[in-house]
């Protein structure tokens, strides 16, 4: 198992918090360990990701699970924010949506995305969704941290 399997923290961008508790079991059922932090839309999540607003900076390694209907602003919104950030810009990120429209399904993959999922096929799938972040994190390599 790679060294930084367990240092990979999950944030999760949603305002759903029914949503973020099930996501959060998920993971807890598969014994998944790693540190699990929440924002409730883009603009909590980019103070999280750049240490604003008397945030603690989120260090790397992490993992981004995004909805994309959220309030404030919204998934897309916060996509191109990160994609134009020089610091930001190489991030991981899974959309986790309800959302199967083919344009939001475009436009994400357009962001570099990393995968499309959605929450209707979760379910009882969600083990699968969890399984495939797992296997995501012990196999691929992260970015390093920006100098």
């Amino acid at each position: 198992m790679p060294n930084h399997y367990r240092d990979v923290t999950i944030l999760i961008v949603d305002d759903d918090q029914i949503d973020v508790r099930a996501i959060q079991r998920g993971l807890q059922k598969q014994k998944i360990s790693n540190p699990v932090v929440t924002a409730s839309d883009g603009i909590e999540a980019l103070q999280i990701l750049r240490g604003e607003a008397g945030r603690e900076k989120l260090p790397r390694p992490y993992l981004i699970l995004l909805d994309l209907n959220m309030l404030r602003m919204n998934g897309m919104e916060f996509l191109k924010q990160v994609r134009n950030d020089v610091e930001l810009s190489d991030s991981i990120v899974f959309v986790l949506t309800t959302s199967a429209s083919q344009e939001d399904q475009l436009a994400a993959y357009a962001e570099h995305i990393a995968g499309y999922l959605l929450k209707s096929e979760v379910g009882e799938e969600f083990i699968k969704v969890v399984q495939l972040l797992e296997d995501f994190v012990l196999t691929v390599q992260f970015p390093p941290e920006h100098r």
